[in-house]
C-alpha cells in the first residue's frame, strides 16, 4: 500500500481531533446538578442502590453509558439524569460542559454542569438510587478536599517483549501514583471520579471569584 502527501492532507482535513483511546473503552457522561434550596445553591448527589452489581452504596452524579442512539454526550447525561431522578427535559437546563476525564479503568467520561429547575419533582428510581442528598455550594467552596495518593502497579504478561526494549530494567517495576480527593459532609464520603469532577468544577468557580 502506498499513499502520497496530498492524500494524507485530504484525509486529515476531514476529521476533528478527539481523545486518543481504545475503541473498546467505555464512554459515559455525567451531570453535575445544581439546585436552589433555602435561598442557597446546592449540589445534588446520588447514593447508588445497594441492589446494583457495580459500586452499590457509593456516591455519584447522575449519569451512565453513552448509547449509540444518543445524539450527543450532553443528551446522554440529561437522559440518565431524567431516568434516575424521575424528571423530564423541561425540568433541567445544561449550563456548560466540564473537562473530559480520561481514566485507565473507567474509560472516557464527559461531565456537564447544569441546573435542576424543578427540584420538588425529583423522584429517584428505586432500582438505581438508594437516596439523594445535597451539599451547599458554599461549603464546597470553603472546604478543601482531603487528598491521598493511590498507587498503581503494572504487571506485564509473561510474554511481554522486554528483551526488545532499551533500558528495560526501568520498566520492570513501574509504579504510578495519582491523587484521590475526598470530601466529607455529614455521614457522606464523596471520593473517586465523582470527587475528581467535583474538585475540577469547584476550582473553575474559585478561579473567577
Amino acid at each position: 500500500m502506498s499513499v502520497n502527501l496530498d492524500q494524507i492532507k485530504q484525509l486529515l482535513a476531514k476529521r476533528d481531533a478527539g481523545v486518543l483511546k481504545d475503541s473498546r473503552a467505555l464512554k459515559s457522561a455525567v451531570f453535575v446538578p445544581i439546585i436552589e434550596k433555602d435561598h442557597e445553591l446546592h449540589i445534588l448527589f446520588e447514593v447508588r442502590s445497594k441492589q446494583l452489581s457495580r459500586q452499590p452504596g457509593e456516591i455519584c452524579f447522575p449519569g451512565g453509558k453513552i448509547d449509540v442512539t444518543d445524539p450527543s454526550e450532553e443528551e446522554t447525561a440529561k437522559r440518565e439524569l431524567c431516568e434516575e431522578l424521575g424528571l423530564t427535559d423541561a425540568d433541567i437546563a445544561t449550563i456548560a460542559p466540564l473537562d473530559v476525564l480520561v481514566t485507565p479503568f473507567r474509560g472516557t467520561i464527559f461531565p456537564f454542569v447544569g441546573q435542576i429547575l424543578s427540584p420538588e419533582k425529583v423522584s429517584p428510581s428505586e432500582h438505581e438510587v438508594e437516596e439523594v442528598f445535597t451539599v451547599p455550594l458554599s461549603f464546597l467552596l470553603e472546604t478543601e478536599p482531603k487528598m491521598y495518593n493511590m498507587n498503581i502497579h503494572f504487571e506485564p504478561d509473561e510474554n511481554f517483549p522486554f528483551d526488545r526494549i532499551p533500558n528495560r530494567e526501568a520498566y520492570t517495576k513501574r509504579t504510578h501514583s495519582f491523587p484521590e480527593f475526598f470530601y466529607f459532609y455529614d455521614q457522606y464520603v464523596i471520593w473517586g471520579l465523582t470527587a475528581r469532577i467535583l474538585q475540577h468544577f469547584i476550582e473553575l468557580i474559585k478561579s473567577d471569584i
